[in-house]
């Protein structure tokens, strides 16, 4: 299939291209790992392909699909993770982009089937919240996105037992910080636990927190409406 006319998205092509190399750089992919995607318009999604690493992708190799996963443009198998990608289109709409990695110390967690979800940072709190774990399913098949259906409305990110981290948001970029929050976080909960635990923040100074999102969503917003995030 060609990828001209409708389904040709040259600057958000460039962004999805962009994350991927952020992700490969930093360490949360190697390989073939990982997975990304973005809508593009009503009930349809820009996916990476199947088989190729995030560090050398390139926007022709990018996939169109719609909400059922049929391809629409694009000459590659799209990702083999799409289901459950697009099972987090369909229960939010208001989610734009979705991303999956393997970032180690978020992995690790994983594997020890361990959420993140003690309210020890601020920053957790007001802009990821709680990390859950997914319970195990098998990869690339209808496991996973029936894994994740009870997750998806609550949360912004989760853990996927013995597998990796998956996260989501109403952009692109916003999907890839939560994913950089969720690795961070991870690596800074397991130096709290090297040093034998840590002290939460009260409930009531958790909510005081929740309380300023709104607040800090404003100081986000560009004042020059016509400035995007790159």
């Amino acid at each position: 299939m060609s990828t001209v006319g409708a389904y040709d998205f040259p600057q958000l092509r460039e962004q999805l291209c962009q994350v991927c190399h952020l992700l490969y750089q930093r360490g949360y992919v190697v390989s073939n790992d990982g997975n990304v995607s973005v809508r593009t318009g009503e009930g349809q999604i820009l996916l990476t392909p199947s088989g190729v690493s995030k560090g050398r992708i390139t926007p022709e190799m990018l996939v169109v699909c719609d909400l059922e996963g049929r391809v629409l443009a694009g000459n590659r198998h799209p990702s083999s993770e799409a289901a459950m990608h697009l099972l987090i289109y369909r229960e939010r709409p208001d989610v734009g982009s979705v991303v999956h990695a393997h970032p180690p110390a978020a992995t690790a967690f994983a594997v020890c089937r361990r959420p993140l979800e003690e309210a020890y940072l601020t920053e957790t709190i007001t802009g990821l919240g709680k990390v859950p774990v997914v319970p195990f399913a098998l990869p690339s098949t209808s496991q996973v996105p029936d894994s994740l259906r009870p997750y998806a409305a609550h949360y912004n990110a989760a853990l996927l037992a013995n597998h990796g981290a998956i996260t989501w948001g109403e952009d692109l970029w916003r999907a890839f910080d939560r994913m950089e929050q969720v690795e961070h976080t991870a690596k800074i909960f397991a130096l709290v636990l090297q040093l034998g635990g840590g002290v939460e923040l009260s409930p009531e100074e958790a909510q005081a927190l929740r309380g300023l999102e709104e607040h800090y969503r404003t100081l986000a917003a560009p004042l020059n409406k016509e400035e995007t995030h790159g």
